[in-house]
């Protein structure tokens, strides 16, 4: 046994090295032929001892049982999303910031990359070894597709050598090269099956299959750019050269990397790299400028979600022209309409395209769009394609113009356009269609309902299979109606009946929360239920009432009114108190919101907790959070690199709070 493991351990070293070769280094040693001969020697003696197999053996890469949901994994670091430039001028103001927070003259080193149109991961390694990987998400937390990632030829299982940090985050970029998604769809086509309409789209459905061994069939490679945590090694001081090092232990860097010197050099690799980009074997949709030495990095900082250090310099988007021949009005989840051009069909950033955003009606306006106008289309990679602009040299005379509904077109409920908004709404939140998913989805969240299992995947069926048309219809919900549903056994369908039943009790603030009100958070809710003894006290409210309350000002208000006027949201409401809900009132004590009629502003990075999180802190204690300093602001919350705002407070005299005090304030000890 002890020769047999030896001889195992002997094919993994030599087929980890002939992959890094073929992979990483483009340099291959021996044939196709005689890589599978390894590679199936290998697999015949890992059949015959099971009990060797390991983890990072390079046979295991075929995908393991499906999943039943993707777990959440929570970034060490975050994240980041890149700020992006259009033109030179762009570029060029960007350069000048470096300069100036660098508070140098000299011409700056980058490192130019491509950007790759495909889906951001982190992937760890700890001693070595491909422990979890996972997607950007919303930059804080992303999905765990530790399974997907295995499968993917170019991910390292193991690191390469014996030199490496006891912990290391690597981020890359998972794609689909072009020959594979070519491939990928001549097979789904000889199937009849649908096919993708792009290779990122493509790169990022098969990533995120929660059975991996469909991602295994998948062509998906990657290429890495950065790292994330790392422990018990120092790295050297700049980017490339970390790029150089995460390349020695296996990960596949991009070939087209390059280090210049002055931020004309980035100009001119982009020219250069745009003039190649059709000839690429994948896509790509810019280049990535970052200063190369992490000690100007961290002098840089952040702003808001994006690096200071860093721009992606993006190539015009494709235009091309066409016909409206029609338009219709979609109603998204919030109940926003949204006016759609139909299109005569034209083939624009590589997909055909019969339907283009108009955005609003203040869009409409401004540009001068009529039905039967010719237009300029404009798609770039993934962006929904959109009217740039109307050619009106020899327009028709046939043209029509486009009018905004009086009603909904999904449910009929009243169309609202609040005075000085460009986005017009359907009022009909708790009945329409349109808006009945996300409606169910907020009312069952924890802050609203809290029902316990009601996630996304069974909302969707339950509105799918026509089970729910409403929010009271949840509370109809039978034993067996569940029990039937997809991956629900009898045990679930109990729970779920049980956490519905839990639900019924609940306060009005929580309830008026659950309602999703626009522009109703959780603060606004506890003000009107101190206000308001009964529901239907808000069914007869007017607007100059509720704008007595402190912060509901004459739009929030109108919103209020606007949905309790509502025939089917009354309805609705009535059903769900008929089902036995309960509304425990909450004391009328000011304590509940200590920061009523106080404003707050936020700026610079705080260490103990989010933007948003801060935000939401402060609103459920009762204040009002602003964007900009004025002499209505009560406390300014500064954090790191806090900038302009923090300068106008001081000349206000407004106070201060450093993030210690700004806590303290928030638990009631300041």
């Amino acid at each position: 046994m002890k020769q047999i493991r030896l001889v195992v351990k002997q094919l993994r070293d030599s087929i980890n090295e002939h992959n890094y070769r073929y992979h990483v280094q483009a340099n291959p040693t021996i044939s196709d032929t005689e890589f599978d001969v390894l590679f199936k020697k290998l697999q015949e003696i890992e059949r015959a001892h099971p009990e060797l197999i390991t983890r990072d053996s390079p046979t295991q890469r075929v995908g393991a049982k499906p999943l039943k949901e993707f777990a959440e994994v929570r970034h060490d670091i975050p994240m980041l999303s890149l700020d992006n430039g259009f033109t030179d001028s762009d570029v060029l103001a960007f350069d000048q910031r470096v300069h100036d927070r660098l508070a140098i003259s000299g011409e700056i080193e980058y490192v130019c990359e491509p950007k790759l149109d495909g889906l951001a991961v982190s992937i760890r390694y700890e001693q070595g070894q491909l422990v979890c990987a996972a997607t950007r998400g919303d930059g804080m937390s992303g999905e765990d597709v530790t399974e997907n990632i295995r499968t993917i030829p170019t991910v390292p299982l193991h690191l390469r050598g014996n030199f490496f940090p006891a912990v290391l985050e690597v981020r890359g970029e998972v794609y689909m090269p072009k020959k594979g998604f070519l491939e990928l769809n001549t097979r789904a086509e000889a199937k009849g099956e649908k096919q993708f309409v792009n290779p990122r789209n493509a790169a990022a459905g098969s990533l995120r299959q929660l059975d991996s061994r469909i991602t295994a069939s998948r062509p998906l490679a990657i290429f890495f750019y950065g790292i994330g945590v790392v422990e018990g090694m120092t790295l050297p001081d700049t980017h490339y050269e970390t790029l150089l090092f995460i390349k020695e232990l296996g990960c596949l860097i991009n070939h087209e990397i390059q280090v210049v010197k002055g931020i004309n050099q980035c100009l001119a690799y982009y020219e250069k790299l745009g003039q190649r980009r059709i000839t690429l074997p994948y896509e790509i949709d810019g280049v990535v400028y970052k200063v190369n030495s992490f000690k100007q990095q961290t002098t840089l900082g952040f702003v808001s979600r994006a690096p200071r250090w860093a721009l992606a310099h993006k190539f015009p988007a494709e235009e091309i022209q066409t016909i409206i021949t029609d338009v219709e009005f979609q109603v998204g989840r919030t109940g926003a309409l949204t006016p759609v051009a139909r299109l005569r069909p034209v083939f624009v950033g590589g997909a055909t395209i019969s339907n283009a955003t108009l955005h609003n009606m203040d869009e409409v306006k401004r540009k001068d769009i009529h039905i039967g106008d010719r237009v300029l289309v404009r798609r770039a990679g993934d962006v929904i394609p959109e009217v740039v602009s109307v050619i009106t040299k020899n327009r028709p005379k046939n043209i029509k113009a486009i009018q905004l509904p009086i009603h909904c077109p999904v449910c009929h409920a009243k169309i609202e356009q609040i005075k000085g908004e460009a986005i017009a709404r359907c009022t009909s939140g708790l009945f329409c269609p349109a808006q009945r998913k996300e409606a169910i989805k907020h009312f069952a969240s924890r802050r609203a309902m809290d029902i316990e299992g009601l996630g996304d995947k069974l909302v969707d069926q339950l509105v799918d299979q026509h089970l729910v048309t409403t929010l009271a219809d949840l509370y109809s919900l039978t034993f067996t109606q569940l029990a039937g549903l997809e991956r629900m056994a009898e045990k679930s369908a109990q729970n779920m009946l049980d956490a519905l039943e839990k639900s019924k009790t609940s306060t009005f603030s929580r309830f008026l929360y659950s309602l999703g009100i626009r522009e109703v958070g959780e603060a606004t809710a506890k003000q009107l239920a101190m206000h308001f003894d009964h529901l239907s006290d808000l069914y007869k409210v007017t607007e100059e009432e509720l704008q007595t309350i402190p912060d509901i000002g004459p739009i929030v208000a109108k919103h209020i009114t606007s949905f309790f006027s509502d025939k089917h949201n009354r309805s609705v409401i009535d059903k769900l108190i008929a089902s036995g809900i309960v509304l425990q009132k909450n004391k009328k004590d000011r304590q509940l919101l200590p920061f009523i009629g106080k404003t707050f502003v936020l700026t610079g990075t705080l260490q103990s907790l989010t933007r948003l999180e801060a935000k939401e802190k402060l609103e459920n204690l009762g204040a009002k959070v602003a964007g900009s300093v004025s002499n209505k602001t009560h406390f300014v919350v500064a954090g790191e690199d806090a900038g302009s705002k923090l300068k106008k407070a001081e000349e206000l005299n407004i106070p201060i709070l450093n993030e210690s005090a700004f806590l303290a304030m928030l638990s009631g000890q300041y």
